[in-house]
């Protein structure tokens, strides 16, 4: 488990170079037993339930002011998904803002300094809406979002667990009356970019080489972790 969340923060571009040219040769001491790479593809199937375990003890602590958005996954290009046979029978077609993808969709509430408080994946073709009742079990504070997750029965139930969902107004709506501080907090929404940006491009979650689904959630969640793990400033400064 060490292994594979010390390669999302290594550096290295893919497993097996990492595994091969720096694990076996430069951590056999703390490594005393390494096994082969096509070995190591297996056992580190076996992760995914500790990951998941581990991550849930990452939960960054609630600051009163939540941030709520998705991200593609995508696993595939669009001409390839015919061809495409991992994952077949979860994976879905979807659209983003970027257009339509082949994957899934993970979706994150942060606080406000960029600290991962619940994640969820769902496929592609999941709305963004769905999930958030099931992600603010264990939250109290304003939940800020884009206009995609305007919805009064959510907003509602939200409310009910003493959850404040705060959105923007869709252009052919009428504004709304709003405290000053929410439409300042709704322009920080780019913080919560600003994290799928670095897990996407620093952690490497998103990539295409995987040769099963759980190989490809145990790279998702040990990119998290190492995300997670990270010392970081404040984003919002």
């Amino acid at each position: 488990m060490m292994i594979v969340i010390a390669f999302h923060q290594s550096g290295y571009q893919n497993f097996k170079t990492y595994y091969i040219h720096f694990v076996c040769r430069y951590l056999t001491n703390e490594f005393s037993e390494l096994i082969i790479y096509t070995r190591m593809l297996k056992l580190i199937q076996g992760a995914m339930v500790p990951l998941y375990s581990y991550l849930t003890h990452r939960q960054a602590r609630l600051t009163g002011i939540a941030l709520v958005d998705s991200s593609t996954l995508q696993v595939c290009h669009n001409l390839r998904i015919l061809r495409y046979q991992v994952c077949k029978c979860t994976e879905k077609r979807g659209k983003g803002t970027i257009g339509s993808f082949y994957g899934f969709k993970l979706h994150l509430i942060i606080n406000d300094q960029g600290g991962i408080i619940s994640i969820k994946v769902t496929m592609a073709n999941v709305d963004d809406k769905k999930p958030v009742s099931e992600m603010v079990n264990e939250l109290w504070a304003c939940l800020y979002g884009d206009k995609y997750y305007i919805s009064s029965p959510l907003e509602r139930e939200l409310a009910d667990n003493g959850v404040t969902l705060i959105t923007g107004v869709k252009r052919n709506k009428k504004p709304k009356m709003m405290e000053l501080w929410n439409p300042l907090m709704l322009r920080k929404r780019f913080i919560i970019e600003i994290v799928f940006d670095r897990l996407k491009n620093i952690s490497q979650i998103k990539h295409s080489r995987h040769h099963n689904c759980i190989s490809s959630m145990v790279n998702l969640l040990a990119g998290i972790i190492a995300y997670s793990l990270k010392k970081r400033s404040r984003i919002s400064r």
